[in-house]
């Protein structure tokens, strides 16, 4: 009888850990994914204005940035869409460095008004320096994004 109840309380173990073991796979595989993932969306600073163009300064790289508001709906179609096309991302990625501001809040407020953004989403491109070279308003998909940046870059 012992050596019956030794044995179930075994299987019982083993089980138990074959069901903890597989949970642990499964979730290191969704963050893998997600990991993934995050690479395949246009990567934002969550710096400050003047840090992201310290950024880019030093990097040599042009600006892009994301004017937006809360309550802007082609705003949020941009975040679900276009800024998560992978060909797009990559494109991004690569030669800019971004940076996404809400144009009601913060520092934005200011920079809404500097940069006379009245109309949203605003597209930005800025020089390593600084200068606006391109702005585009209002939702684009993924190519079109692309040729905007594609434009941005070649103005010096």
């Amino acid at each position: 009888m012992t050596m019956s109840v030794n044995k179930n309380i075994s299987i019982a173990f083993s089980i138990f850990l074959l069901v903890v073991m597989t949970n642990t796979i499964f979730a290191q595989k969704e963050v893998d994914a997600n990991n993934g993932a995050s690479k395949q969306e246009i990567l934002f600073q969550s710096k400050s204005w003047n840090e992201t163009l310290a950024m880019a300064k030093s990097s040599g790289k042009y600006i892009f940035v994301d004017a937006f508001t809360t309550w802007c709906g082609p705003c949020k179609l941009l975040k679900s869409t276009t800024f998560r096309d992978k060909n797009t991302a990559a494109f991004f990625n690569e030669n800019f460095v971004s940076y996404a501001v809400d144009m009601e809040k913060g520092e934005g407020v200011g920079l809404a008004e500097k940069w006379e953004v009245t109309a949203y989403p605003a597209l930005l491109f800025f020089s390593p320096d600084g200068k606006m070279v391109l702005r585009q308003t209002g939702y684009v998909d993924g190519k079109k994004l692309i040729q905007f940046g594609k434009q941005a870059l070649e103005k010096k």
